[in-house]
């Protein structure tokens, strides 16, 4: 009747490598976890574990079975978690343990296509469970976590943000945003310029916004988070002006961009530019954007590094200015060809009234 008193036995799941790996800290009902780092399919191996803690006690088992399981849980569904993956071994047939046992396994074919989450209702993890079989008792099991990231290459299209927004008659703003897709490291460069101003705003703030998308249809819920927000201008603008946004993604924790993972749920990024008026009165204008994970050491386009941003308004103005520069060099050009014309035509002129005087003479 061992089991009235605990398990017989005990069992643990070491992973091969650990000391090596990057180890992340994930935030768990139970408090802070670190978990071993593993980059898109690299293999899971490591060694199985099972100590009876009465030695040389005889333990019947029904089979000792070795699992690598991905399962997606939302919290709002407590104890249906749905399993995407599912990769099972048999390590040992039924019999008995009588001493300690060890037992290696490799995972080398387990598809780990999404990245591990954990967000405000929803979970995605991956772990392999060790389990001894009991029959009619109890299973003695145990599981190890591991954590997942996926790397993506560089997007192929990646155009600019641009947009007009305002109240009719009131204000009239456009801003621009040199991307549409940003690396987890990147920096948001954008401007923003005033076209109409006729209320009186105090400041303007701009925000990044984490939204989570879990279930569906009467069953969909959303959940907004504010990564970070920081005031960008103070005091009232007048038309015409303009402001620079510069924004370092490096200091927050994010995340890629999910959509529709596993038909569970999504996660989308946003930017919110938000103006106060002295009224108090916010009004705001939200753009989604998209976040990748860069490989480390991979290179970006160089028409997309970091340097400094023209909106496609300066540039409208600078090839405006330098048409109108190239106009005045046309003219003055003309000016001079004109003024040296009317030199030959009176010199011209002069030479032949010099001749009529020398034949009347």
């Amino acid at each position: 009747m061992a089991f009235l008193f605990g398990a017989p036995c005990t069992v643990e799941v070491i992973l091969d490598g650990i000391a090596d790996r990057k180890q992340i800290d994930v935030q768990l009902d139970s408090g802070t976890e670190k978990l071993p780092l593993y980059i898109g399919n690299e293999p899971v191996k490591g060694i199985a574990r099972v100590t009876p803690k009465a030695e040389g006690k005889k333990l019947e088992h029904q089979g000792i079975t070795i699992e690598f399981i991905g399962q997606i849980e939302m919290f709002y569904e407590r104890g249906n978690n749905h399993e995407f993956v599912t990769l099972v071994k048999e390590l040992a047939p039924a019999g008995d343990l009588t001493a300690k046992q060890e037992f290696t396994f490799d995972f080398s074919d387990a598809e780990k296509q999404y990245e591990s989450y954990n967000g405000i209702n929803v979970r995605l993890r991956y772990f392999v469970r060790f389990t001894v079989k009991r029959g009619l008792m109890a299973n003695i099991t145990a599981e190890k976590d591991i954590w997942v990231h996926n790397y993506q290459q560089v997007p192929e299209i990646n155009n600019s943000i641009k947009m007009e927004v305002g109240i009719e008659d009131c204000l009239h703003i456009e801003f621009e945003y040199n991307r549409s897709k940003y690396h987890l490291k990147d920096v948001i460069i954008g401007k923003i310029y005033f076209l109409l101003v006729r209320i009186k705003i105090k400041h303007m703030e701009l925000a990044v916004i984490k939204r989570e998308s879990t279930g569906s249809g009467p069953n969909l819920y959303n959940e907004s988070e504010t990564v970070t927000k920081y005031e960008i201008m103070d005091g009232a603008p007048v038309r015409g002006e303009s402001i620079p946004i510069r924004l370092f993604l490096t200091p927050f924790e994010l995340t890629p961009t999910y959509r529709n993972i596993h038909n569970k749920f999504s996660l989308k990024y946003y930017l919110n530019l938000v103006l106060v008026d002295e009224e108090d009165r916010r009004y705001f204008k939200q753009q989604e954007i998209a976040l990748w994970r860069k490989l480390p050491g991979d290179t970006v386009p160089m028409e997309r590094m970091h340097t400094r941003y023209e909106g496609e308004r300066d540039l409208a103005a600078e090839r405006r200015k330098n048409k109108k520069e190239k106009e005045d060099q046309k003219k003055k050009a003309a000016a001079a060809a004109g003024d040296t014309a009317a030199a030959a035509t009176a010199a011209a002129a002069a030479a032949t009234e010099d001749s009529d005087s020398e034949q009347e003479y």
